[in-house]
């Protein structure tokens, strides 16, 4: 599959790195308007010009989420923005605003459009209609089966790339356009503000019954209906290559280094051929998720919005490993280890191997049994080969 790109999320720079480190082709951000996500996980100017030139430095491109879906008064910011995008080599802009698409090409015709998944377009009359305002790229709906994306393809200019969601959360909306959390908070999920209530836990009350609460729960086919699973293609990857699909895209703008890191290399192995699908399948057991489905992609899955809202985790990051000296690891720790245990060496398309902790130093030589302070620079003895930017983590699962 080496036509096929792999898209990485990164809500801060050392996702950017692990996103590059790990195998990504492209990586994909917020800049500082009209980006889905939190505050927290956009770029300003200057960080995302130093992302550019890292991604780009790596022979990697960059894309820029523009995916709110606008005011009036936004309207021409976003071609002023478009400009400055342009002007840092920014790759491609994802949007899902008519009008914001239409403010963007009349101010950087040059800069590439994607169309946002918020859009929802489902069929090839409406991708061909965006083809036709300059847009290069088709997210697709999240709602669409393969056979439906086969059909897209087959009736839609070759020119004209579809990407599709491969791995991470999905909201229980169509296409992610919910007011639950506008409704209940006053912070819209389609202005980047999702409270994420679909997450919360409920009760059912009877009109003529106040203050009489019945829990919902699953059992018997009924069950919490508006928690979705989160999604996994490890096993679907050829089907979606043969549909016509040549980016797959990760969920995460909101997760961690180490989460990117961990998902990124899975599919990256699986796509080269570097391990096989069981342990690509553990691999993406390693970082936190809830459980895990398929989406649409087969069709209707009952249940795929059902779960006990438990996040699942098979191991946990302890470590970013800074260098490597005389057979000791110089460690940034990120969560607590101790002496006798076993951790992972997590490498970019390697298998990951493990060994025993028999030492903890401090940059003063002090032997410690444990590491229980974050960001305290150690020293551990590793018999395997690891490089700055491998991380180490703790097995939960065996």
């Amino acid at each position: 599959m080496g036509d096929i790109e792999l898209l990485a999320p990164a809500g801060d720079m050392e996702s950017v790195a692990a996103a590059v480190r790990f195998g990504a082709d492209a990586v994909y951000v917020g800049g500082e308007t009209l980006q889905l996500r939190a505050r927290s996980a956009g770029f300003d100017r200057e960080a995302l010009r130093a992302a550019a030139e890292l991604v780009h430095g790596a022979g990697k491109r960059i894309y820029v989420t523009m995916n709110c879906f606008a005011k009036s008064s936004e309207i021409p910011a976003a071609g002023e923005y478009a400009r400055v995008l342009s002007g840092m080599g920014v790759d491609a802009v994802i949007a899902a605003d008519l009008g914001v698409i239409d403010a963007m090409k009349r101010a950087a015709p040059e800069l590439e459009i994607h169309l946002s998944t918020q859009a929802g377009c489902m069929n090839y009359a409406s991708a061909r209609v965006y083809h036709d305002m300059g847009v290069s790229r088709i997210v697709l709906a999240r709602e669409l089966t393969i056979q439906e994306i086969a059909e897209i393809r087959a009736n839609t200019p070759p020119e004209l790339e579809l990407e599709a969601f491969i791995h991470g959360a999905m909201c229980m909306a169509v296409s992610g356009r919910c007011i639950i959390s506008s409704h209940l908070t006053g912070r819209s999920g389609n202005r980047g503000e999702c409270a994420q209530p679909c997450r919360w836990s409920y009760a059912l009350m009877e009109e003529k019954r106040p203050g009489e609460y019945f829990p919902i729960f699953e059992e018997g086919g009924f069950t919490e209906i508006l928690s979705s699973h989160d999604l996994n293609c490890i096993d679907m990857l050829d089907e979606l290559a043969d549909a016509g699909v040549t980016s797959f895209k990760i969920e995460g703008r909101m997760k961690s280094a180490y989460y990117v890191a961990s998902v990124v290399n899975a599919y990256r192995m699986a796509l080269d051929g570097r391990a096989d699908l069981n342990y690509c399948r553990r691999e993406l057991e390693g970082v936190k998720h809830r459980p895990y489905a398929d989406g649409f992609y087969h069709g209707y899955v009952k249940g795929h919005h059902a779960n006990d809202g438990v996040y699942r985790q098979g191991a946990v990051f302890v470590g970013n490993v800074l260098g490597r000296k005389d057979g000791m690891l110089k460690v940034r720790q990120r969560n607590n280890f101790r002496l006798g245990e076993r951790l992972e060496v997590l490498s970019p398309g390697k298998i990951a191997g493990s060994f025993e902790v028999t030492d903890i130093l401090t940059g003063e030589g002090e032997h410690r049994d444990a590491a229980p302070h974050p960001n305290e620079i150690l020293y551990v003895p590793c018999p395997i080969e690891a490089e700055s930017g491998d991380m180490l983590r703790r097995r939960q699962d065996g």
